[in-house]
């Protein structure tokens, strides 16, 4: 346990980051398995408005340091090899 004023204040902070990071990964892995649902449903339109929705979702955790960055930009090439493989 932290005794210290700044340790204290460290602490707090870093809960809060967690929690925040926790949301974002959650939200980014929702957006994913959208895309990839609607890719094996072969939903054409579908896929690429999921697409869409996808991808500043990464292209923003990456940025921030949610994710880094070239997990970031790998994500979303694949995904978007997946749905331009439909057409």
């Amino acid at each position: 346990m932290a005794t210290h004023k700044s340790a204290e204040k460290r602490d707090r902070q870093s809960v809060n980051r967690r929690e925040r990071n926790v949301a974002a990964k959650s939200a980014i892995k929702t957006k994913v398995k959208s895309v990839l649902a609607a890719v094996e449903g072969k939903s054409k339109e579908n896929s690429e408005s999921a697409l869409k929705a996808a991808i500043p979702a990464l292209s923003k955790a990456g940025v921030k340091g949610v994710i880094h960055k070239k997990n970031a930009s790998r994500k979303i090439s694949r995904l978007t090899k997946k749905v331009n493989a439909l057409k």
